[in-house]
């Protein structure tokens, strides 16, 4: 079985509320090295068979279409996974 994986960011122009709670919570347990996070959301998809480039068009037309919001997030990354053997 073949998986895909999709990951999806806010646009940059867009407030990142849970990233900002997550940069102002790291200082209370002492961990300080970071100027920001942003926060974003990642789908696994799996196929039957191996991934084939079909698969990734359907991939990233699902990524753009129904799990993102085109208005405030980009599509970041499709690509297919190596099998975890």
């Amino acid at each position: 079985m073949g998986r895909i994986l999709v990951e999806v960011m806010p646009k940059l122009e867009i407030l990142d509320r849970q990233g900002k709670a997550v940069i102002a919570a790291l200082p209370r347990v002492d961990i300080t090295a970071f100027k920001s996070v942003r926060q974003g959301k990642t789908f696994y998809l799996e196929v039957e068979g191996e991934v084939t480039e079909d698969d990734l068009v359907q991939a990233r037309k699902a990524a753009e279409t129904v799990l993102s919001n085109p208005n405030i997030e980009d599509v970041v990354r499709v690509e297919a996974l190596e099998d975890d053997k």
